[in-house]
């Protein structure tokens, strides 16, 4: 009797050929997956860690989506050598199981730099920024020199030849360039943002070698370069899509010291923390950086605000430490921009302290900036509370410096601290050009010489101590002179290498005149003009400023209709010709650094600004 009935014959059969090929079936149709997470965004440069690490794990081909071939493993670390948005693929013999879509963006320069530098200076992005510094910069000193200067600098050739090779160039132009210091290393370290870290560095080292160093593989993918005039070794190697030179101080730490320094060197030694110029050093504190490096310092992301944005950074961390390594004294740090525009380059800085600095307390404007003869072609000003401004000059008080200089004055007769006393803390300098006195020199006796007047002023609070000083240096000297008492004070009259120079004191002020009268210019508020020109607050109360003003003095020769004595065409002829030979000298038409007070610490602020006929640079396009 059969062991199924007739109508169960089609079932039974198919169920046999399911027992019997059932393992077969499920060996070929087993599911493989590889959970490569979420959509996200990664730098370029660092490398992305995907699949399994566990022992037993399935091998898989994987495909990087960025045209680099595909490689098996169970694991895939890759770096992506350009921004962009690239889907990575794992297969299963031929198989997709699983995808993950990975957005590349720039990897920030200060990622790049340990949290622990203690001073950088950065273009933060290449294309955009270093065009117009390199213009700038040939327009400043023209472009032979610039570009010998350019190409001396580390890896600066390599930035240089990006801007004209464009996407055949090995640097990343969305990433930055820098030189930045680390406490154990006793040198500087620059970095570059590049697409192939090999060809990159092989590009470097070519152009070391043609310049005569030696440079030879370390074996573990970096490359020592031995400058031809030094003998401390430098370091080439490439970290997470950036590219390092550690460049060791030069300066010969063997020198025996000083007389009198031998003490000095070994307290220092004791007290100080190590620091070598051992390039490895360098280099193991690049390779241990990890998280976000320097870009999320305390101090740098408190004073970015305060600073405008710019085309090259710089910053400076904690100036001072105590033994324990806290913030010692009133500075912590400073950072500053710079912007670039065709004819002007403009500083904007802020120092932080921990204390109001100078006391918080500011110096009267100076007088002589208040009523002068306009149009001077420098000018300084210094306005400081009176004991800062003693520090300055003498030391602080109780200081070893301070207490040998009053025991030296002492020692003579004066008494520095009564002269201290008498300083208000308002000194201002002012420097005119005297252009007709200049061409007429200039064409009678074929040379050019200086020609202006030179006005210093001092704010007093009182004459005497000014005026016992003066008596008692001029007594017995050898320097004719006259002296004249005025209402309050002494009038003092010289000549000096042909020049006549007054010195006036008074109750209120001490103001020196060498050279010519100014009786015949016109006056008016020397500051406010200063001010109107340069922006902001420069001059005013409480504000240390400089100032050279070249434009001045071209417009003052330029203005100059006749001179007495002087033929018009011979003035003309040497209005020309001393014109030419500025133009070809400096394209520099002004210059001014100010330096002020303010909540939290001081602002910096300056400019270089160039004639707008100066000669034009490169052109980078």
């Amino acid at each position: 009797m059969p062991l199924f009935p007739r109508s169960f014959r089609p079932f039974v059969a198919l169920l046999l050929l399911m027992v019997a090929v059932g393992p077969w079936a499920s060996g070929c149709r087993r599911v493989v997956r590889a959970d490569l997470g979420a959509d996200r965004t990664v730098e370029a440069g660092v490398p992305v860690e995907l699949g399994s690490g566990e022992a037993g794990a399935q091998a898989l081909t994987w495909e990087p989506g960025d045209g680099t071939p595909a490689s098996q493993g169970t694991r895939l670390s890759h770096a992506f050598a350009r921004a962009g948005t690239y889907t990575v693929r794992a297969l299963h013999e031929g198989q997709e199981v699983g995808t993950v879509r990975l957005t590349v963006v720039p990897r920030p320069l200060l990622r790049a730099v340990p949290s622990d530098a203690r001073s950088l200076l950065w273009v933060p992005r290449l294309q955009g920024n270093v065009e117009p510094l390199v213009d700038f910069y040939e327009r400043l000193v023209g472009p032979d020199d610039a570009e010998q200067a350019l190409r001396e600098a580390p890896l600066v050739s390599l930035v240089l030849s990006s801007l004209t090779n464009g996407s055949g160039s090995v640097v990343d132009p969305e990433e930055g360039f820098g030189l930045f210091m680390v406490p154990a290393f006793d040198g500087v370290v620059a970095l570059l943002g590049v697409t192939e870290p090999e060809a990159a560095l092989a590009a470097v080292a070519k152009e070391l070698e043609g310049v005569g160093h030696d440079v030879t593989p370390t074996g573990d993918g970096a490359m020592r370069v031995m400058p031809l005039d030094s003998s401390a070794a430098m370091l080439l190697f490439v970290d997470r899509g950036y590219l390092y030179l550690a460049i060791p101080d030069s300066a010969d730490d063997d020198a025996e010291p000083e007389p009198g320094e031998t003490l000095e060197v070994l307290a220092q030694a004791e007290e100080a923390p190590a620091v070598v110029g051992d390039v490895e050093v360098a280099r193991r504190a690049v390779k241990g950086l990890s998280g976000p490096g320097l870009s999320e310092a305390t101090l740098l992301t408190e004073l970015r605000p305060k600073v405008a944005e710019g085309n090259v950074y710089l910053y400076s961390g904690a100036l001072q430490r105590d033994e324990e390594g806290e913030e010692a004294g009133p500075v912590r740090g400073f950072f500053a921009s710079v912007t670039v525009q065709p004819e002007r380059l403009s500083l904007d800085g802020f120092l932080s302290s921990t204390r109001p600095l100078l006391q918080g307390a500011d110096a009267p404007a100076s007088a002589l900036l208040r009523d002068s003869a306009l149009g001077p072609v420098a000018a300084a000003q210094l306005s400081v509370p009176p004991e800062e401004l003693a520090k300055l000059v003498f030391g602080a008080p109780g200081s070893p410096h301070r207490e040998r200089t009053v025991e030296r004055w002492r020692s003579r007769g004066l008494d520095a601290e009564a002269l201290l006393k008498a300083l208000r803390g308002d000194v201002a300098m002012l420097v005119y050009f005297d252009a007709p006195a200049f061409l007429r020199n200039f064409v009678q006796k074929q040379r050019p010489e200086p020609k202006g007047t030179l006005l210093i002023d001092a704010g007093l609070t009182s004459a005497e101590p000014v005026l016992r000083l003066l008596d008692a240096r001029l007594e017995g000297t050898s320097l004719r002179f006259s002296a004249e008492k005025v209402p309050g004070g002494k009038v003092y009259r010289t000549m000096m290498r042909g020049y006549p120079l007054e010195l006036k004191v008074g109750p209120d002020r001490a103001t020196l005149v060498a050279g010519e009268s100014l009786d015949g210019r016109p006056r008016g508020d020397v500051g406010r003009a200063l001010r109107e020109r340069l922006g902001g607050e420069a001059f005013g109360a409480g504000h240390t400023a400089v100032m050279a003003d070249l434009g001045q003095l071209r417009a003052d020769l330029d203005a100059q209709q006749s001179v007495p004595g002087v033929s018009p065409e011979r003035l003309a002829s040497a209005q020309a010709l001393v014109k030419a030979v500025l133009e070809g000298v400096t394209p520099l038409d002004s210059a001014f650094l100010d330096f002020s007070l303010a909540e939290g610490g001081a602002r910096l602020k300056g400019e270089l600004r160039l004639r707008e006929d100066a000669r034009t640079g490169r052109g980078w396009q």
